[in-house]
């Protein structure tokens, strides 16, 4: 039986408020942050509906242009995102963070785009852009989770190579993890996705090992080029 999406009725999105009221009662009667996640929500779902527009009009113009933009955008945004755990980081750390989402993401973006998917436009903002964001995004985290350990471990006395060495095995642990579980524990959103689409699930299956290996690729790639570049900077920050 094939199965094909169709547009949610903006009414139907009652339904999920259901199950995200005990939610929300908790963190009320515990006083925990309420507003904070009613917040949150309300910006996810502000954010979604401005990209969808955005999206809508980026996909029908087809500008390589349009679509460099907000290529460049995401990279700046992720940069500035995965330092947030460090305190007063400075232009130097900026500058390696942006070097190793920008650079190790894009080589990546272009070998899945141009050689293994062999888009045709390249600059096809339908495969580019969400493609971009899984690579851009996973890097982001390694970096955040690579920097802030690299600052505990230093803080904590380790030596410089051990210190590096936990902080890039605290980013590289959240992939692996998922490299083990897929298709055994979950089945990813691109997967499931392409599924309920009608997508043949063999078919589906591939385009997630690409994923996965992507995502391995980008966070790893990401992980070295920032700690090489930014590791000497933390370890004087943290000596002063």
């Amino acid at each position: 039986m094939s199965v094909s999406l169709y547009d949610i009725p903006m009414s139907s999105f009652v339904w999920l408020l259901l199950p995200a009221l005990p939610v929300f009662l908790m963190l009320y009667v515990w006083q925990m942050e309420l507003s904070k996640a009613l917040a949150a929500m309300g910006r996810m779902v502000l954010q979604l509906l401005a990209i969808g527009y955005v999206l809508t009009y980026i996909f029908s113009s087809q500008s390589p242009f349009q679509v460099g933009l907000v290529l460049m955008v995401m990279i700046g945004a992720a940069t500035w995102i995965s330092l947030n755990p460090l305190q007063q980081p400075g232009f130097a750390l900026y500058r390696s963070a942006l070097i190793a989402i920008g650079v190790g993401g894009t080589v990546i973006l272009a070998v899945v785009v141009i050689a293994i998917l062999k888009a045709d436009p390249w600059y096809d903002p339908r495969l580019l852009i969400p493609l971009a964001g899984m690579i851009y995004v996973v890097s982001m985290t390694a970096i955040s989770q690579s920097a802030e350990r690299l600052v505990a471990e230093l803080k904590a006395g380790a030596a410089f190579d051990k210190a590096r060495k936990a902080a890039a095995n605290a980013a590289m642990i959240p992939t692996i993890n998922s490299l083990f579980a897929v298709g055994l524990v979950s089945l990813p959103g691109m997967m499931t996705g392409q599924i309920l689409s009608g997508v043949s699930p063999l078919i589906a299956v591939k385009y997630q090992i690409v994923v996965m290996v992507m995502s391995f690729s980008a966070t790893g790639l990401a992980t070295l080029i920032f700690l090489l570049l930014a590791g000497s900077s933390l370890e004087k920050q943290v000596s002063v």
